[in-house]
């Protein structure tokens, strides 16, 4: 690539790292251009930790209650946290980005594997900060070995991730050795014609002798980023070694980890199986359990094929497919390496046709959303639709969740060819499917552009511009606070509505995964057990994403006896995990925490978040569920489990289905259904410390010493005392 014509230059001393922190934050305003280091207080750290909550912060700090998504303050936020970039430990790679969404029109934070947080963090800032808008493409270079930052102008015409991504790693980049101290963020076209936009963030892959790629996919980031017409950020760093972020005591990380890689060692290939499928591995246990979203969510199983089996998208499929015995960690010392990759991929349309390229995934979420949800059980297609979301940069899950709700319009009629622009949009029909992923990136087809703002948005323009019917859309939409839904049927499992209705962003698997200790194993047997688990584990999933850790290590291996030495409710913790997050989070960072500290860690941010996204939505921050998560809508969906769902309603219900028609043993059993999710809210609300509005109680936040002037103002403003419970 040509020289590329430098717009701005600051030099900088960076910061050594002291037990995990730099104390130092990077304020880029590109629109000015201005740059700020910013220092991180004592209060900061003890109030946000590090990560998601320094995000979270931050972004509060630059925006109002009416700054929308595609306004110059809005910000792009990324941290890592106290142990992102640790060697010692597996899963120590992650970072996570904050902004606020144009799909929710609030908060959202997500997060990604990849060498950017580690190398952001090692080049001096435990945070960097992007608000403005730039006048034209702009690449922004980040270079720890040299103490710059630099804005360049951006030369290149195609913005697609793999191009952007190959070129920039080859350009900043002294030799082939040298990639490897690179990470490129990078989006494509399709985070400037949708709403699903991601980012992805690289790691050089030494063995492949490529960068390959991993997703802040959730939200729209990448959307936002291309708003202010960022091609790219790059950091550099050089010579990482294993004590960079300056531990107490190197000697307790180098134990834990040296235990989790020998479990990981002795018992992945019978419990998980990370290292040869990765999360793919999901595929046949999350449809035997009739877990596996089908048609839009309809159904929790696949149908049999000719030969009488299930096994088209059996994860032995994806297993024939990645490339295996290759050290696919995505970053240094993780052995659970389930950062898998198809290598060699001859792409059969779009643009690249023709063209033999790396694949990275797919994740189950992906197997699942852009497979069995829209009807198509052809692997190959899915690791191609895999491979362009990625490089177009758009959201393997919302777009896996649009494209089913779609479907399940043009099947019931709301949509047809003429509306589409000639696409038939059965489901199951891959050649119009793959095309209109195309054509949403290209952004020239009306139909493809309403497709692309996502399942909220698609309601309404459905509505308004085709007819179609707004009341049977709302009951088969599976999105919440406008963010599609993550890819695992919810209908039977009460705590797991929760887990995806009763987030602080929308229904994503990030915070609670309850439906197997809820639904297969009856552990949560009474309301307040269910709640109970609705605090626990999304604050424990919370802590994760302050420290900068990979949730997988946790709960994907486990020691041997875990079942065994624990009551069921405590082994679904994985009590010794818990305990090595304590010591390696103490051994970095030279305080005394307790595995309970871990949670008042993950509570003091969690109950902010919950007040940045009742600030963003003046109130109105409600908690809502489609009919299609709590039980059956139609016909075709209660008969494929006929003798079920009769057997669930007179259990539920009492009421005996014998007599009645389909259509009102639905309507019975989603009344009633409708009934206990309100009293699941009310009990979980009660558990959190929030009143009746879901808003945290002025009594909670002094509780956890977040009784800062500018929350309790929100408490204030959209809370009387009648909403508390008594």
């Amino acid at each position: 690539m040509e020289k590329m014509n430098l717009l701005k230059e600051w030099s900088y001393t960076p910061t050594r790292i002291d037990r995990g922190y730099t104390r130092k934050t990077l304020y880029l305003n590109i629109g000015t251009p201005e740059m700020r280091i910013k220092d991180v207080s004592d209060e900061m750290i003890a109030k946000f930790t590090g990560g998601r909550g320094f995000d979270l912060k931050l972004l509060w700090d630059a925006v109002t209650e009416d700054t929308k998504w595609n306004d110059p303050e809005n910000e792009w936020v990324v941290a890592g946290g106290p142990l992102c970039g640790i060697t010692q430990y597996p899963g120590s790679g992650k970072s996570y980005s904050a902004f606020i969404s144009p799909l929710s029109e609030q908060s959202y934070d997500s997060n990604a594997g990849g060498y950017f947080g580690p190398l952001l963090k090692f080049s001096g800032f435990d945070a960097l900060e992007i608000q403005g808008k730039a006048d034209r493409d702009i690449i922004v270079y980040i270079d720890g070995d040299e103490g710059k930052i630099q804005i360049f102008e951006s030369p290149l015409k195609d913005v697609n991730a793999y191009t952007v991504c190959e070129t920039l790693h080859e350009y900043f980049a002294k030799d082939e050795a040298d990639k490897r101290n690179i990470s490129v963020l990078c989006m494509g076209k399709a985070a400037e014609t949708t709403f699903l936009g991601c980012v992805n963030a690289s790691f050089y892959d030494v063995r492949r002798k490529a960068p390959r790629l991993k997703q802040y996919g959730r939200g729209g980031g990448g959307t936002v980023l291309r708003d202010k017409k960022v091609a790219a950020l790059v950091v550099k760093y050089s010579n990482v070694k294993g004590t960079e972020n300056n531990p107490v005591d190197v000697s307790v990380l180098q134990k834990a980890g040296v235990k989790l890689h020998k479990e990981i060692h002795d018992f992945d290939a019978v419990q998980c199986k990370m290292r040869s499928i990765g999360t793919a591995h999901l595929n046949e246990i999350m449809d035997e359990y009739h877990l596996l979203p089908t048609h839009n969510f309809k159904y929790g199983q696949h149908p049999v094929d000719p030969e009488g089996n299930r096994a088209r998208i059996h994860s032995e499929k994806y297993k024939d497919l990645f490339t295996q015995n290759m050290p696919d960690g995505c970053w240094y010392g993780c052995s659970l390496a389930c950062a898998k990759a198809v290598d060699g991929f001859e792409l059969k349309t779009g643009p690249l046709k023709g063209q033999k390229v790396i694949v990275d995934g797919p994740e189950y979420e992906t197997a699942a959303g852009l497979g069995s949800n829209i009807g198509v059980y052809d692997p190959e297609w899915t690791v191609e639709a895999n491979f362009y979301a990625d490089h177009y940069a758009m959201d393997t899950i919302s777009l896996g969740t649009s494209l089913a709700f779609v479907c399940e319009c043009f099947e019931l009629g709301f949509l047809d060819t003429k509306k589409t622009n000639g696409l038939d949009l059965h489901f199951g029909n891959k050649d119009a499917l793959m095309e209109l992923l195309h054509r949403m990136a290209e952004g020239k087809d009306d139909f493809a552009l309403a497709v692309g703002k996502g399942t909220r948005k698609m309601k309404t323009i459905f509505a308004e511009k085709y007819g179609a019917p707004r009341e049977t859309m709302e009951k088969i939409a599976m999105e919440g606070q406008g963010i599609e839904t993550s890819q695992y049927m919810c209908k039977e499992s009460i705590a797991q509505w929760g887990g995806y209705f009763l987030t602080l962003k929308g229904p994503q698997h990030d915070e609670a995964w309850l439906i197997f200790m809820d639904m297969v194993n009856k552990q949560l047997p009474t309301f307040e057990d269910k709640a109970e688990a609705l605090h626990y584990f999304p604050n424990f999933r919370t802590w994760f994403s302050l420290a900068g850790l990979c949730k997988l290590p946790w709960n994907d291996i486990e020691p041997a006896d875990n079942h065994t030495k624990y009551k069921p409710q405590e082994a679904a913790r994985v009590p010794e995990h818990v305990q090595n997050y304590v010591d390696i989070f103490n051994a970095v960072t030279g305080q005394s925490i307790t595995k309970e500290d871990l949670i008042s860690m993950s509570e003091r941010v969690y109950n902010f978040q919950r007040l940045f996204q009742v600030r963003m939505q003046k109130g109105n921050a409600v908690h809502n569920i489609p009919d299609r998560a709590l039980a059956p809508v139609f016909p075709d969906e209660w008969d494929a489990r006929k003798e079920y769902h009769d057997a669930k309603l007179l259990e539920e219900t009492g009421i005996d289905p014998k007599g009645l028609s389909t259509e009102e043993k639905i309507k019975k059993l989603q009344e009633h259904r409708r009934g206990v999710w309100q009293v699941l809210k009310d009990t979980v609300y009660k558990r959190r410390g929030w009143n009746r509005k879901g808003i945290p109680t002025l009594a909670k936040l002094k509780e956890l010493g977040m009784d800062l002037p500018e929350l309790v103002a929100i408490v204030e403003k959209y809370s009387t005392p009648e909403d508390d419970y008594r």
